[in-house]
């Protein structure tokens, strides 16, 4: 009983700390969807110009007499509004990724905070190029196919904007992972995860995974499968070559006077 006794005041602390700490979540999740409804409700009104620009790389693809339709009663509504929603929160993820980092920070040690931000900062601006790669090159190059591929067939190309959306979703989520990988690749190494030279050696994994990727995620056709799977080896052999320069903290952290985070 003396013991039970004992451990009372113990575990009650932990838990305190424990409820304190999903209160603190609790409270930068508000504080992140707060963030990105302000920008989504600051976006609604032009909502059908944003759509326009999102549907642009196919609509300039279309045949003479194509066009976009709507399948769905509310489509012609809702569309606009979840792709100004997907706006609002590559607009606002600096505010969310801000509001992760005051979350996790006071678990991190020195030297793992000074290396957070330049891994988010890059994490965040590599997935807007993925992103931009797919609407500027990826879209046009598939779209200009498929049309010109079309033709033969004698078959007007309509698409449904509700699927249309889906594609490029699907597109835009493929390609800013895509170019995350350099990141991942350096945080491996950096953590001592897995050996810079055992990397080198799964290389000829990596490409044929990477072409594996393209045939499941892209439309089935050579070109589209190429535009993924080629910039996702070559930002695999980026990261190798930057992960050189990345060395792993040293273990002994009495030295520079770092203690263990709370």
């Amino acid at each position: 009983m003396s013991d039970s006794r004992s451990q009372d005041p113990q575990d009650e602390s932990q838990q305190e700390t424990f409820i304190s700490h999903l209160i603190e979540l609790r409270e930068r999740l508000v504080k992140a969807v707060a963030g990105v409804i302000l920008v989504f409700l600051g976006l609604i009104y032009w909502a059908p110009l944003i759509f326009n620009l999102f549907a642009r790389p196919l609509m300039e693809a279309l045949p003479k007499g194509g066009r976009m339709i709507v399948t769905d009663v509310t489509g012609s509504f809702f569309v606009p509004m979840k792709v100004t929603l997907l706006v609002a929160f590559l607009i606002a993820l600096p505010w969310v990724l801000y509001q992760i980092w005051q979350f996790v920070a006071p678990g991190l040690y020195q030297h793992e905070k000074r290396l957070i931000l330049p891994l988010v900062s890059s994490s965040y601006v590599l997935f807007l190029c993925g992103v931009a790669f797919a609407y500027f090159l990826v879209f046009p190059t598939v779209f200009h196919f498929m049309a010109h591929y079309n033709a033969p067939l004698g078959a007007d190309m309509s698409t449904d904007i509700d699927k249309y959306l889906s594609f490029a979703m699907t597109m835009f989520l493929a390609f800013g992972i895509t170019f995350e990988v350099p990141v991942v690749v350096i945080v491996l190494v950096r953590f001592g995860v897995v050996e810079l030279d055992k990397l080198k050696q799964i290389r000829p994994y990596v490409i044929v995974g990477a072409f594996i990727i393209a045939a499941v995620v892209t439309p089935p056709d050579v070109l589209s499968q190429l535009l993924l799977a080629v910039p996702l080896v070559a930002l695999y052999e980026l990261g190798l070559q930057m992960a050189r320069f990345v060395s792993r903290p040293a273990p002994d952290t009495s030295a520079t006077g770092e203690t263990q985070p709370d």
